[in-house]
């Protein structure tokens, strides 16, 4: 039984500032089903606002409370604990948490920081670290594909040395947390035994879904997949496809039942 669908970002519906060829029309085959759909993204590189403004601009009209994305999560993190945050993020980030506290125990919170990741700005993390600060890390993403169609480093690795350094273990908000899958699903609600996510990331997105309780996780060929992305994490994918579209076929078919 498939009552929701989760849909990646980056790779999925967009590569860098064009949509993937068939994505508006396969959301939109989606919400004429009837199927409600929530947008999962691991992107920290753009705020909230600047990511819905580039899904209209595509033709893709996607609504705040439809979007979740891990400055959110963290934000709502560093309230609940009631910590200020020590950012190490992309600078169009920042503004997404101008609204926290500014005084109290520290976290430490770390995105892709893009050029942002040098020497100086890493240091000044880590003291915080060993002088008590929390890790956060907003995702934990090996990679990403970057506008010149290659490959290029994410914030997981730089998540990682810190960790290594300050001997401590990140809290990660973004996929492939369970919560984050979970937070999303009970915006709708539905139960995690009858959602499908659709990704691009084979660690993150799918077996992140599936290790989270989501009853499919499918894989698209397009975005930062490379050839035998499927066989390198467990849990494997429901299924491959080879893109969004090819994905909405797989679902619709199986709705209201089983494989």
């Amino acid at each position: 039984m498939i009552s929701a669908v989760l849909l990646d970002l980056a790779g999925v519906i967009y590569d860098g500032e064009e949509a993937v060829p068939g994505a508006a029309e396969a959301v939109a085959r989606l919400r004429a089903a009837g199927l409600p759909i929530r947008f999962v993204s691991n992107t920290t590189r753009s705020s909230k606002p600047a990511i819905l403004a580039r899904l209209a601009k595509l033709g893709l009209p996607v609504t705040g409370s439809e979007l979740f994305t891990p400055a959110e999560a963290a934000c709502d993190w560093l309230r609940r604990h009631e910590r200020a945050a020590h950012l190490l993020v992309h600078p169009d980030l920042t503004s997404e948490f101008r609204e926290l506290p500014v005084n109290g125990r520290m976290a430490v919170v770390v995105g892709d920081a893009g050029d942002a990741f040098d020497y100086v700005a890493l240091n000044a993390a880590f003291r915080q670290l060993i002088d008590g600060a929390e890790l956060v890390a907003l995702a934990p993403n090996r990679s990403f594909r970057d506008a010149d169609g290659r490959l290029s480093l994410d914030a997981g690795p730089f998540v990682t040395a810190l960790e290594f350094a300050s001997q401590k273990h990140a809290i990660v908000l973004g996929k492939p947390a369970p919560g984050f899958f979970h937070a999303a699903l009970a915006t709708i609600p539905c139960a995690s035994t009858q959602a499908v996510m659709v990704g691009d990331d084979a660690e993150a997105d799918v077996a992140g879904a599936l290790s989270a309780g989501l009853a499919h996780a499918l894989l698209v060929r397009t975005g930062k997949y490379r050839e035998g992305d499927e066989t390198r994490f467990a849990p494997a994918p429901s299924a491959t496809v080879p893109d969004v579209a090819a994905a909405v076929d797989w679902i619709l078919a199986r709705r209201g039942g089983t494989e």
